[in-house]
């Protein structure tokens, strides 16, 4: 004790005493997110966390009782739920931080019993069926987030002003650039990360598609709506639109179509035409807004013509395999 004293490493016992419950309230007061990451700070917390550790003091918490702990999480939930939610470590090294506890139980753990699954995608000639199958107004909406790649709350949160047909771009701001829902409540807010914030760049073919929409909507504000007008609903989308048209219906001669593929996998579809076409990282990054790190994101840089022929296969796919989907 005395050497760690010398070192500036003695932990005091006494702070050890702290509850899971008293700690992670004076650290939400002092933790400044996005209203969306303290959204889902707050579920899991109330969900997992503190039904589970909110009377457990700091010092009694080892790596054994969190192993354990997310080995019952895995009974009910996907591996992704429960890495996120052991993934709160970052609370417990901050107490390692304010001199609460010595160690964090939670770092460097290990929570994967096996390989992932690999993300579903989808090939141009089932998007175009998936579009085919829904309203004119949701077909482009399918079509826009496969050809795009942008997300779900960037598509949702679109406005007509943030689209200029002239120069055939979205531009995503960094103010209120997507739709976010808190707390059953739907409002704009930031896109999901700093690299989020970009400009896309759209082929012919949907500049087309969404300067017909926008003729049938000339006063709309927003680019996508709901059924009533309103601002789309994640769930009242998936439920109405998306797990149907992936079902298909036999009495019209629909097959199913990746029944398991989610929204979101538009995007991962994207990246993977991308691939496909030879772009070159530092585009496919940018385009879909990640960061590319290292020294190739501090080299790399997207050029006009690099931009010109990723939408010239895009457009090239399209015309090969896309139809009139109104």
């Amino acid at each position: 004790m005395e050497s760690d004293h010398r070192r500036g490493r003695l932990v005091d016992p006494r702070l050890a005493q702290t509850t899971v419950g008293e700690w992670v309230r004076r650290w939400i007061e002092a933790h400044d997110v996005s209203g969306v990451t303290q959204a889902t700070y707050d579920s899991h917390l109330r969900n997992h966390v503190l039904p589970r550790f909110a009377a457990t003091e700091l010092g009694d918490l080892s790596r054994i009782v969190v192993k354990a702990w997310a080995k019952t999480l895995r009974r009910r939930l996907s591996e992704r739920s429960v890495a996120d939610i052991v993934g709160l470590s970052m609370i417990l090294g901050e107490a390692v931080d304010e001199g609460l506890i010595g160690s964090n139980p939670c770092r460097k753990l290990r929570l994967n019993t096996g390989d992932q699954p690999e993300q579903p995608h989808a090939d141009a000639d089932e998007v175009t069926a998936l579009a085919g199958r829904v309203s004119a107004d949701n077909a482009v909406l399918i079509v826009t987030a496969a050809y795009t790649g942008m997300r779900w709350g960037e598509l949702a949160g679109l406005q007509w002003d943030r689209v200029d047909m002239d120069k055939q771009e979205i531009r995503i701001d960094a103010r209120d650039g997507a739709l976010h829902e808190l707390h059953g409540k739907l409002e704009l807010g930031p896109p999901k990360t700093p690299a989020s914030v970009r400009t896309v760049h759209l082929p012919k073919f949907l500049v087309v598609l969404l300067a017909e929409l926008r003729c049938d909507k000339p006063t709309a504000r927003f680019v996508f709506t709901g059924q009533d007008g309103g601002l789309h609903r994640r769930s009242n989308f998936r439920r109405r639109v998306w797990v149907p048209a992936l079902r298909g219906d036999t009495t019209l001669g629909w097959s199913p179509i990746k029944p398991h593929m989610h929204f979101h996998d538009l995007r991962h579809t994207h990246k993977t035409w991308l691939i496909e076409d030879g772009v070159p990282e530092v585009l496919q990054h940018k385009r879909i807004g990640h960061k590319l790190r290292g020294v190739m994101g501090v080299y790399l840089h997207v050029t006009r013509p690099v931009v010109d022929a990723m939408l010239a296969g895009l457009q090239t796919r399209w015309e090969q395999y896309g139809s009139d989907i109104r």
